[in-house]
């Protein structure tokens, strides 16, 4: 019997990792125009955040989200669930301002305010402070440990807890009044939901702007993924001028570099340094673009150095780069009928917004009719209980009227008058009477008219049911 070689079959599988093993990014420290705006945006930010909580009004902190009480009081406006419709507005608000500003210049909410950039530069500001700059923090994490590395280590991640607590007590603040929830924590008699959402979010601020830093923007967050789909040709976006820059490459400050055949790049790779993401701008807009802008600061200091022409990479839009054109055409095409027809919109809608706040009334009411039967005197006269939920929103008590009208004749037993707390809801049974054939058998409207008694033009009608037996 003939042998027959057993020929080895070559194993064609190839091992595929779902996700890219993570390179850590160490942003090199950058001044600049930009990094000086985006300063300035996080102490702003920071100040509105941990100040606010602080501000009393009228003997109560000026912003408190009283969700166990249902009242949310923002400075002088106390408002309550019935409400809603202004939190619904302020979400479109919201939402066309972020298409209006990614239309006109791309990512700058997430470049400048959005709270991962905001607390990942303060993070990233801590770690310089404590480790050193780009260099000195690669040359300490490439280490073996030490007393040394352990030190700077724990100081580091001691600094970010503390942060990372204030910020989640501040955020408890804005929900549990912040004095009161002051007292609790250095008594120890913090409730259970306070205590959780405390260190839940302290826990979240910690290991988004500590840990995960730009992972959170390329992998978590939607807006990088759907971005594209409100830029066009005419939106500013921070973009590498390829005509002017390549053939990149070294030279000498002295060297003709045009005669050499290169562009203006010197291929030094600052741009990539000094990128919060990692990324390289010279290979084209990428999703994971924030727009905050460090690559045009630290690119700029180097064609001063060079003493080249600034805005090899700058905001610019692709019009205005394949085209050619000046500031004065980029701008006139920038704001054109896209974004127009988004800022009137906007316009309009903070301006109708801000004319029912300006005339927002007051006082609210509530009308529910008992389920019980009606009542039928002996003179053939009908009642009817009611219960009528007065809710008072300015922050001094003040005295109702309660009437009844659209019924010739009809008339309320008890209750006229009501004296409501400030900002307080007080409810109270309603009896009303009727002549006997003032209405017809069934379902009949009626309204009810309260008054403030101090105050004739705050005035609620509330329509109600009378029920007439058969």
């Amino acid at each position: 019997m003939k042998h027959i070689p057993i020929i080895p079959v070559p194993n064609d599988e190839v091992e595929l990792a779902l996700f890219e093993e993570r390179k850590k990014i160490y942003p090199r420290i950058q001044k600049g125009w930009f990094s000086s705006w985006r300063w300035v945006l996080v102490f702003f930010t920071q100040m509105l955040f941990y100040g606010t909580a602080w501000l009393t009004w009228n003997d109560r902190q000026a912003v408190l989200f009283d969700l166990v009480n249902r009242k949310f009081y923002i400075f002088g406006l106390v408002f309550w669930p019935q409400d809603f419709i202004y939190l619904a507005v302020l979400l479109v608000i919201s939402a066309l301002s972020l298409f209006l500003f990614t239309a006109v210049a791309g990512r700058l909410f997430c470049g400048y305010a959005c709270p991962q950039t905001v607390y990942t530069e303060i993070f990233l500001w801590i770690e310089r402070k404590i480790e050193g700059d780009r260099n000195a923090r690669i040359k300490l994490d490439a280490s073996p440990m030490s007393a040394r590395k352990f030190s700077l280590k724990f100081t580091k991640h001691f600094a970010w807890i503390v942060l990372a607590l204030a910020t989640g007590f501040t955020f408890v603040g804005y929900f549990t009044p912040i004095r009161q929830l002051t007292a609790s924590l250095f008594n120890f008699t913090l409730g259970p939901w306070e205590t959780f959402w405390f260190l839940f979010y302290g826990f979240a601020t910690y290991g988004n702007a500590g840990w995960m830093r730009e992972q959170v923007c390329k992998y978590m967050c939607p807006y990088a993924r759907f971005q594209s789909a409100m830029f066009d040709k005419d939106t500013l976006i921070v973009t590498y001028d390829t005509e002017r820059g390549d053939p990149r490459g070294a030279r000498n400050k002295k060297v003709d570099y045009k005669a050499k055949g290169l562009g203006s790049c010197v291929d030094c790779g600052i741009c990539v340094q000094v990128c919060p993401t990692g990324i390289d701008i010279r290979n084209g807009l990428q999703y994971e673009c924030i727009a905050c802008g460090a690559c045009i600061d630290g690119c700029d200091q180097v064609m001063d150095k060079m003493g080249y022409e600034r805005g090899l990479i700058r905001y610019t839009t692709e019009h205005a780069l394949t085209e050619k054109l000046d500031n004065k055409a980029m701008w006139h095409r920038v704001f054109r009928l896209r974004t127009l027809i988004y800022s009137g919109i906007l316009g309009l809608i903070i301006l109708v917004a801000a004319i029912s706040l300006a005339y927002h009334m007051p006082l609210k009411v509530d009308v529910i009719r008992d389920r019980g039967m009606p009542k039928v005197t002996e003179l053939g006269e009908i009642e009817n209980v009611y219960r009528l939920q007065v809710m008072n929103t300015q922050e001094s008590a003040r005295q109702f009227s309660i009437e009844v009208a659209g019924v010739p004749g009809a008339i309320i037993l008890n209750n006229a008058n009501i004296n409501v707390p400030a900002a307080a809801a007080k409810a109270l049974p309603v009896r009303v009477r009727i002549p006997a054939g003032a209405l017809p058998a069934g379902a009949s409207r009626i309204r009810f008219v309260v008054k403030d008694l101090d105050a004739p033009d705050v005035i609620v009608t509330e329509k109600a049911a009378f029920i007439v037996p058969r």
